[in-house]
């Protein structure tokens, strides 16, 4: 998009919101940088009233000096509308006004974007996404999120489902020491390939969790090895897919699994074995946990 860099240089002051299963964060930005932040647990059960109420008192401190507000929240976004994925974290969110009801709360025009494609739009503008028209983020933590710029245009569905590649499939219900099931056996690329799957593949091999895992591999450990270049493998094969797809030319990994310089490496080894044409060029994000709230925000003040 033309004249974004000069948006990130010259905005207002933008408030952004990131709201997940865990914890709430708030942040006033201006010329692309945080200048101040605050956080707090997200309320139990996280029904949307108690949430919203939440996280109008966790901004509103910072909402005086803003001309803008961004949301980043987990889910499926459309029009400022969310409806949980994860009905277990978010119970009750079908199609919540969200956008609507934070932007009269904060006395701001607000804007509304599913986490990851907010991050997606953030690393595309300010991070490692900087300087190409097809490009894709990728969060491999608890879950497996994506979003995706094209053209210069962060994409976005309808019914706000774009970009789940998390919910690809993949061969599914692998075990260590045995081959990979045929194709008739198929689950979630999240289920096989996400911090959360790495962590259930630890218990079982007698690791205390994810991080071990991929620590014990790291240091030339066979059957922690075998778990963790399978997810990478796994990753790179809907990559390759999503290149053929889209013409995707650069893809930058972040999360907890994704930001491990071992991840990458084994994300690319396999990749290499793609056609040059799906091999898109792989980074790690830039930004880090703070690309949603960034993205969030120049989205809310993109105009």
């Amino acid at each position: 998009m033309a004249g974004m860099t000069d948006a990130v240089i010259t905005s207002p002051p933008l408030l952004a919101l990131d709201i997940g299963g865990t914890s709430m964060r708030a942040a006033l930005i201006h010329n692309g940088q945080i200048t101040e932040r605050r956080e707090a647990p997200t309320p139990k059960p996280s029904t949307p009233d108690t949430v919203i109420a939440a996280a109008l008192a966790l901004a509103a401190p910072l909402s005086a000096r803003a001309a803008a507000l961004g949301v980043a929240c987990a889910g499926a976004v459309a029009g400022g509308r969310v409806t949980a994925t994860a009905v277990h974290t978010f119970p009750g969110w079908t199609d919540v006004a969200l956008a609507e009801r934070l932007g009269a709360g904060l006395g701001l025009p607000c804007a509304a974007l599913n986490d990851a494609r907010a991050a997606a739009w953030g690393e595309w503008a300010a991070g490692a996404g900087r300087g190409t028209q097809e490009f894709m983020f990728i969060t491999v933590s608890t879950g497996v999120g994506a979003g995706l710029v094209l053209g210069g245009r962060l994409h976005l569905a309808g019914n706000g489902l774009d970009a789940e590649l998390g919910f690809v499939s993949v061969p599914a219900a692998w075990q260590p020491g045995t081959e990979i099931p045929q194709l008739g056996q198929l689950g979630p690329l999240e289920f096989e390939s996400s911090g959360t799957a790495l962590g259930g593949q630890a218990l079982r091999l007698g690791f205390a969790d994810a991080r071990a895992l991929c620590d014990a591999a790291e240091a030339g450990n066979a059957e922690a090895e075998a778990v963790y270049s399978r997810s990478a493998a796994l990753m790179a094969w809907k990559i390759a897919d999503s290149a053929a797809l889209l013409g995707i030319t650069r893809v930058a990994l972040g999360g907890s699994v994704g930001l491990r310089p071992g991840y990458l490496a084994r994300v690319r080894a396999s990749l290499a074995l793609f056609p040059a044409r799906y091999q898109p060029e792989m980074v790690h994000a830039e930004l880090g946990a703070d690309a949603g709230l960034i993205g969030a925000a120049l989205w809310a003040g993109r105009g």
